[in-house]
């Protein structure tokens, strides 16, 4: 028998119930973490259900059980940063700087302070150990696939975390739960950015920084104003309704200057691009690469892998920075999300690294 113990953190979801469910029946010394990490909403019936929910598959395993707040480290780490991105033309994904900072980090403090051997969460990916000794995240067998917003936790943490949820589809874990008798079984996933639970981010940016969005001009390539827009951090590249915008055709955002407060539009054409700069790289499978390397990479979580050749080289202002051709044009490159390089020891599957876009170029 297992005597390790982990500590997991539990949503009050189907995926880390069905988690600590399987590391129990490993063997394992498992202690649940409720994870409070948004005071402006942690009184909703969502976020107390959530809690509910994780005391009660606790109290149905038998494991320790605790409710811990983790709101500052989130309000500095993730919340602050959603927010100044935005503002400066990007669109950022929260929960790549949450699963770092928060669902890792902060939790692996807490595992250090009660003795705790691992952290464990339900994301769908398997930590793989490689010949080069390296720890890297392969992708999950079953479809679902998570490893692209898990490309930034370091070899430390990949050292300390099991994922046991990876080995199986959506449909297997909830019949799993089910027949555990965990009542979550077919709790529907969460869909929305855990704090901004309506969708509406402009309202969120207004409410949480007192910065009103700054209305400014839609322009072509060229400059020449086209219409108004309600402020730049309402749009995003490639998007296309809600525009309002009456051009005879359909057009896209093709690019946010935010110094400018100017919205680019352009055909579909436009939204293309074949090469992009990416900072604050974390290599996971590999040292930093010496010389340019081949490799796939995604642009955004539900984009397909695509061929591309690395080249990392250092700026003044960002540091170590990867220029990333891609072999076909690819939609949409979006400043602020990540491009995560899959392909270690020839496997498609198998995590490289990965970095935030800061422009295509």
């Amino acid at each position: 028998m297992n005597q390790k113990s982990v500590v997991i953190g539990m949503s009050g979801g189907v995926d880390s119930s069905a988690a600590a469910y399987l590391l129990k029946k490993e063997g394992y010394n498992v202690i649940g973490v409720t994870m409070k990490t948004w005071h402006e909403h942690t009184d909703t019936p969502e976020d107390e259900q959530g809690v509910c929910d994780a005391l009660k598959v606790a109290k149905t395993l038998g494991i320790e059980h605790h409710v811990v707040d983790f709101s500052d480290i989130f309000k500095a780490k993730v919340v602050e940063p959603f927010a100044d991105e935005y503002y400066k033309g990007r669109t950022p994904n929260p929960c790549l700087l949450c699963n770092r900072y928060v669902k890792w980090e902060a939790l692996l403090d807490f595992a250090d302070q009660i003795g705790a051997d691992y952290v464990a969460t339900g994301h769908y990916a398997s930590v793989v150990r490689l010949e080069n000794g390296r720890y890297s995240l392969k992708k999950a067998p079953g479809g679902k696939d998570q490893t692209y917003a898990l490309y930034a936790l370091l070899q430390e943490q990949l050292s300390r975390t099991l994922m046991p949820a990876a080995k199986y589809t959506k449909d297997e874990i909830r019949e799993i739960a089910a027949k555990a008798g965990l009542k979550v079984a077919d709790k529907p996933d969460s869909q929305d950015i855990c704090f901004i639970p309506d969708g509406d981010y402009k309202a969120f940016l207004e409410r949480y920084t007192g910065k009103k969005p700054q209305p400014g001009h839609f322009v072509d390539q060229d400059g020449r104003v086209l219409g108004c827009h309600s402020g730049t951090c309402c749009y995003t590249i490639g998007q296309r309704k809600g525009l309002n915008l009456s051009m005879g055709r359909p057009v896209f955002v093709t690019e946010i200057r935010a110094e400018q407060n100017e919205v680019v539009i352009g055909d579909a054409k436009d939204v293309f691009g074949s090469s992009l700069i990416a900072s604050n790289l974390n290599w996971m499978a590999i040292e930093k690469p010496q010389a340019a390397i081949r490799t796939w990479a995604k642009i955004r979580y539900a984009a397909k892998p695509a061929a591309c050749t690395v080249t990392v080289r250092k700026d003044e202002v960002y540091g170590d920075i990867a220029e990333v051709v891609f072999d076909e044009p690819q939609r949409a490159i979006t400043p602020g999300q990540a491009v995560v390089f899959y392909g270690a020891q020839g496997c498609e599957d198998i995590v490289v690294g990965g970095g935030v876009i800061i422009k295509k170029t």
